[in-house]
Parts: structure tokens; C-alpha cells; sequence
């Protein structure tokens, strides 16, 4: 009789987990919230983002991410860098609702470039220290080329609209992740376009999809950014 539990208890792992295939071709949608702001007269700032990520339109978390961190820009360099925090809560594709905690520390460096009077560039290099749920420690690289233009004016002023585009690409510090598992050295690629609007010099809206591709699947991701200057 137990054998026959235990069979049964088997099976119906086994149903669920077949419902943790992800589907690539519905969209996902991820809204997202971010800020910052600089001490007045000083180098030293605080940037943020909010960001919940779903698997489909609403309801069916991916991530739910809260980051912050202290930044610092000296004075008369082009660049900004970044100390700081992240809590991040993955949820499981489809009606499976177990999550996994991650507990993230980040380091990055932001080098912003402008090329004639429409083309705003910004280069970043993220370093990330990772501590996943039942998981050993772990580490990430990332690299980021974004670029905005500016299509109804000549500037990122007010009322501009914008064409908002970048790609970031992840690499994993190590492959062996504990209990027997391993990861491969690429973790994912994300490539992204959008349309975005100038409210006021300091409140920015994009509207855009990315298109991001994993070691064991790629997916299209509606997204909704609103980006804030305090």
C-alpha cells in the first residue's frame, strides 16, 4: 500500500512539473520603476528600482525585484559608480507558485556618452555577488550598451519622444551551484526596443519589448519602465 502512495505522490510531481515549461511564445510583461537622485552639492547620491516581472500579463510572478544602492560621481569625470543591494523573489512559470529567495550585492560603473545632438549613450559594467536560495554562493558579470535618440527635437527635453534601445548580456562566475548542479558560463542575453516620452526633464516613460534569450530559453517581454530624477 505505501508503494502504491509513493507512486501515486510521484505522478503527481511529475504533472505539476510539466507545467514549469515555459511557453516562448506568449509574451510576459514586466513593469518596472526607477530613481535616482544627488545630494545637492555633492558627489554622492541613491539610486533605486522596483521591478515586477510576470511570466504573462499579470498574476504569474517571474520576479519580484526591490534594489537600491549608494552612487558616487567625482567631480569633472564622466562616470558614475554604484555600491548596492538587491532582494530578489522568483516565482515558478504556471500555476506552480513555489519561489526562491536571493539576497544581491552589486558593484557597477556607468559611463555616459553623447554623439552629436540626438544620440545619448550610456555603457555599464555590473559585478554581482550572489546568494540564492539552497544554493552555493555565486557570482555574475554583465554588460550593458544603452542607447537613446531623440526623434522630435534635438535634445532629451521636454515633450521629446525618444527611440530607447539596448542590450546587456550576463556571464556566471561559476558553473557548480551545489547539490550536483551546474550551470552553463553564458546565463542570458537581453536585447530590447522602445518608444519613450519626456514628461519633464527629470520623468521619463518608456513603452518597449525585450527579447531575452537563456541558456535554456528565450521569451518576448512586454515592458512599461517609468524612469524619475529626484
Amino acid at each position: 500500500m505505501k508503494n502504491k502512495l509513493y507512486i501515486v505522490f510521484a505522478l503527481f510531481l511529475c504533472s505539476k512539473g510539466s507545467f514549469s515549461q515555459v511557453d516562448e511564445d506568449k509574451f510576459g510583461t514586466w513593469y518596472m520603476y526607477f530613481f535616482n537622485t544627488s545630494l545637492k552639492e555633492s558627489s554622492w547620491g541613491f539610486q533605486a528600482d522596483l521591478q515586477c516581472r510576470n511570466w504573462n500579463a499579470l498574476g504569474d510572478l517571474e520576479q519580484l525585484l526591490i534594489r537600491g544602492g549608494v552612487t558616487y560621481e567625482p567631480k569633472k569625470a564622466k562616470i558614475k559608480f554604484t555600491l548596492g543591494y538587491g532582494d530578489v523573489t522568483t516565482g515558478a512559470y504556471g500555476p506552480e507558485k513555489s519561489t526562491t529567495r536571493e539576497s544581491r550585492i552589486y558593484q557597477e560603473a556607468l559611463f555616459p556618452l553623447k554623439i552629436g545632438e540626438r544620440f545619448y549613450m550610456n555603457h555599464r559594467a555590473r559585478y554581482e555577488q550572489r546568494f540564492v536560495q539552497n544554493q552555493k554562493f555565486r557570482t555574475r558579470y554583465r554588460y550593458n550598451l544603452f542607447l537613446n535618440i531623440a526623434l522630435t527635437n534635438k535634445e532629451l527635453v521636454k515633450n521629446t519622444l525618444y527611440l530607447a534601445l539596448y542590450n546587456e548580456i550576463f556571464i556566471n562566475g561559476q558553473r557548480n551551484i551545489g547539490s550536483g548542479n551546474t550551470v552553463e558560463i553564458f546565463d542570458r542575453n537581453r536585447l530590447y526596443i522602445a518608444l519613450g516620452f519626456v514628461f519633464i526633464d527629470r520623468l521619463r516613460l518608456q513603452l518597449g519589448v525585450m527579447n531575452q534569450t537563456t541558456d535554456g530559453w528565450k521569451k518576448n517581454q512586454f515592458q512599461v519602465s517609468l524612469h524619475h530624477q529626484l
